[in-house]
């Protein structure tokens, strides 16, 4: 008698009684933070980038760099949930 493979139990996700809700605003207001801080980092890099277009090329760089984090986080943040899924089994 042979014994095949087993299937290993894959249940879905279930939020504990009275938590969806909770957990639905708490993703709801870390939502509006990242998109309130990306907005105010875009502006303070453009800021940065006029500020140090004359004589002060390393502020001007530190703009574009910086720039170039905001866009990074924001787009981690826009596929986040892909991500999660992504490593689910």
């Amino acid at each position: 008698m042979t014994l095949g493979p087993m299937a290993v139990p894959n249940p879905e996700p279930v939020a504990p009684p009275g938590f969806a809700e909770l957990a639905g605003t708490l993703l709801g207001w870390m939502k509006w933070g990242v998109v309130f801080a990306g907005l105010l980092g875009i502006f303070i890099c453009a800021l940065m980038l006029i500020i140090g277009r004359r004589n002060r090329s390393a502020t001007a760089y530190e703009g574009l760099a910086g720039s170039a984090w905001v866009i990074g986080g924001l787009a981690m943040a826009s596929v986040a949930a892909l991500l999660v899924g992504a490593f689910q089994i």
